[in-house]
């Protein structure tokens, strides 16, 4: 790296904020991305979207569906598709023990967001169950009244 530039300290290139208020995340895994090069670039521009996106079991595989990475503006012919499946890279077990949750329990994987880990670039996604509109205004109290009491400490500790 060159003198004076500096690298931001946060891996996450892609979050995905709306899946906390529409889901319940039960679990949390990681998993490896099986990506083309071009894709990586888009990634690492921070050219994603995660909002529809969702993670199927099929086969015995785990595959990303749903997620836009828009092409990279300096690729040529050969530039990705921006809707393409992309294969989760995961241990059987854990494939297998998710296949199950989702087929008993009814549950949802959710990508939660994309993020570096050395030169890697890894998905965590999230076991999760689906909101119901009461739940998203239990949240939105018990966060109203977390600030509530803040801001009362807050005036408190001033005096």
């Amino acid at each position: 790296m060159a003198k004076g530039t500096t690298r931001s300290t946060d891996p996450t290139l892609a979050r995905n904020r709306k899946a906390s208020h529409e889901y319940a995340i039960l679990e949390t895994f990681e998993a490896g991305i099986e990506l083309t090069g071009t894709e990586v670039k888009a990634l690492r521009d921070g050219r994603t979207q995660l909002r529809e996106g969702y993670v199927r079991i099929e086969n015995g595989e785990a595959w990303l569906l749903g997620v836009n990475v828009a092409e990279y503006s300096q690729g040529n012919r050969r530039n990705h598709e921006p809707q393409r499946r992309r294969r989760l890279l995961l241990h059987r077990r854990e494939i297998e023990y998710l296949g199950s949750k989702v087929a008993q329990q009814g549950l949802t994987l959710i990508p939660l967001r994309i993020y570096l880990k050395g030169n890697r670039i890894k998905l965590e996604f999230g076991l999760g169950r689906g909101k119901k509109l009461w739940d998203k205004r239990q949240d939105i109290a018990a966060r109203d009244a977390r600030r509530d009491a803040e801001r009362i400490t807050a005036r408190v500790q001033r005096l």
